[in-house]
């Protein structure tokens, strides 16, 4: 398997970012160690980034929201001289297997979008505050904030110069952004990505690539005032005293990772994996002081970060794993309770984090690029939250009526308001409203089964799961499917779960996952890009890559 990538840090391991915390604003400073790489073989110059520096400014963004919900405003600058940041480091991309550098992507725009969101949601602003060079991947982190500063010298540009360069595209989201997001006039963006230098001064905010452009004497001081501006103009509440995100229970084994909550199971011949949520084994807090006072232990709070953790070790660590079987065991009654007392408190700041927080667990779900299955045992608890991922999954199979020997409470899947409209998926509508998009009445009519816990033929009968099989069948049936999935091609099993999991409107963000990422699947696999006479290996020697020219 290789060297394990773990995704779980804190401050006090950090090697390329640091943050200084000034009441309501926190600078937050991008000060790569040249020499911290993920692996070894390259050095991240010129505050370029790898996995190793998204990983870290994930932690970042998730202790900005939840162990400091009094900042308002977060200023993202460069701790090097005349260097924003210079995007992907390219020998890191240059000596990558394939599969690397596409779930780097996938994660690094993960990590985008949650601080993008975090205004929205969390009422944290992002600046970027931009001195000094900001190329290729470096303009998609300040793309990402919500206002974009930048300073006017003759050194400070923002660019996308990965066409010229690379012969690869801005395929993180920067492309998408520019268009989308900044709606940048298509010539112009056409001009803007083609050339090396990038574009500088007053024509940066004139073709919207910057919202202000301020010169470089008063450019620090400019930077914090519009901080305290927009602090002071934030509808975010003040005075909130946040929690301690302390790490995760985790222990590895040969073939398992066990949390508290979450157990994974690990079938290397069947090429699948098991992930077992466990329902709350005590009632529901009586308010959200309670609910403080846990901190990271409350139930919903823990289980969600023990199930993104468990998503992003299987996605980098476990490449050969096909298929990810999601299986709950608990009192559906006690989960929905710890979920109503979140949404019933949602203008708490910290029930807040927590539900936005399932959000984005819950596109990482959706966003995976493994056959997914959930199995509606007896005894499980598929209900709020958590019948989410039954959804959210390629199939979902259910038992009937008794099984022999069985003596769990039988198998039911229960609605919650929780389930619409509470969890958005990338296309900004609900996993329900995807599933039944032919037939939206189908969710106005579901609305009437809120708390009805539904066995396996109401369940069936109301569209919300694939198969219900009793116990003559059960075991045959969802053995044949899972060693039917281990056998297919895995190219042609992304290809095709991807492009079904999000029918309806196209947005930003599945554009981004959808459209660059199999892009970029393309062109990080032709030699054009990474051949031994390709652009990315070729970077930095002076000599242009050896292109075969055909259009296809």
């Amino acid at each position: 398997m290789g060297k394990v990538i773990d995704f779980q840090t804190d401050p006090s391991k950090y090697r390329h970012w640091r943050v200084e915390y000034d009441g309501e604003v926190a600078n937050l400073f991008m000060d790569v160690d040249e020499n911290g790489g993920l692996f070894d073989g390259y050095q991240l110059k010129l505050n370029s980034y790898d996995l190793g520096v998204d990983i870290e400014l994930a932690d970042v963004v998730q202790r900005m929201r939840f162990e400091h919900p009094e900042v308002k405003v977060v200023v993202m600058q460069s701790g090097k001289d005349k260097v924003f940041c210079a995007g992907a480091n390219i020998r890191m991309l240059g000596g990558a297997a394939h599969a690397h550098k596409v779930n780097f992507c996938k994660f690094t725009n993960e990590t985008r979008n949650t601080f993008e969101a975090a205004e929205e949601d969390s009422g944290q602003k992002y600046i970027a505050a931009v001195k000094g060079a900001c190329a290729g991947g470096g303009y998609e982190l300040a793309l990402a904030c919500n206002y974009i500063m930048l300073t006017n010298d003759s050194t400070s540009s923002v660019a996308l110069p990965e066409v010229p360069l690379l012969a690869v595209l801005p395929g993180t989201g920067g492309l998408t952004r520019v268009t989308d997001k900044r709606k940048v006039r298509r010539d112009l963006a056409d001009v803007f990505c083609s050339v090396e230098e990038g574009v500088k001064g007053q024509r940066a905010v004139d073709w919207r690539l910057v919202d202000e452009v301020v010169p470089n004497s008063k450019f620090n001081a400019v930077v914090q005032e519009r901080a305290r501006e927009f602090a002071a103009s934030s509808k975010k509440a003040s005075g909130a005293t946040g929690i301690a995100l302390t790490p995760l229970d985790r222990t590895f084994g040969e073939d398992s990772v066990t949390y508290s909550l979450v157990e994974v199971a690990i079938d290397r011949a069947g090429r699948k994996a098991t992930i077992t949520l466990s329902g709350p084994d005590t009632d529901a807090p009586g308010s959200m002081d309670a609910v403080q006072a846990q901190g990271c232990d409350s139930y919903m709070l823990r289980l969600a970060r023990e199930l993104d953790d468990a998503l992003l070790h299987l996605r980098l660590n476990e490449r050969e794993i096909g298929t990810l079987v999601f299986r709950t065991q608990g009192d559906p009654e006690k989960l929905i309770a710890h979920e109503k007392l979140l949404i019933d408190n949602g203008d708490h700041w910290l029930a807040n984090e927590i539900l936005k927080f399932w959000k984005r667990v819950l596109k990482r779900v959706d966003l995976t690029s493994r056959s997914m299955a959930a199995m509606v045992e007896h005894g499980s608890c598929f209900a709020g939250v958590l019948a989410e991922l039954l959804w959210a999954c390629d199939r979902g199979y259910m038992m009937l009526d008794d099984f022999e020997g069985d003596n769990r409470p039988t198998a039911t899947v229960t609605l919650t308001p929780g389930n619409f409209g509470l969890y958005p998926m990338s296309n900004d509508l609900t996993r329900l409203q995807t599933r039944f998009l032919g037939t939206p009445e189908t969710v106005d009519a579901l609305k009437a089964k809120i708390g009805e816990p539904m066995e396996a033929d109401a369940a069936d009968k109301a569209g919300l799961i694939t198969y219900a099989f009793d116990d003559i069948d059960w075991e045959d049936e969802v053995r044949i499917f899972l060693e039917e999935r281990a056998s297919f091609s895995p190219d042609a099993m992304t290809g095709m779960e991807a492009n079904l999991r999000f029918p309806g409107p196209e947005t930003m963000e599945t554009r981004i996952f959808g459209r660059l990422t199999a892009w970029q699947n393309w062109i990080f696999q032709r030699p054009n890009a990474v051949g031994k006479d390709g652009a990315l290996q070729r970077y930095g020697t002076g000599i242009r890559g050896d292109y075969n020219m055909e259009r296809v």
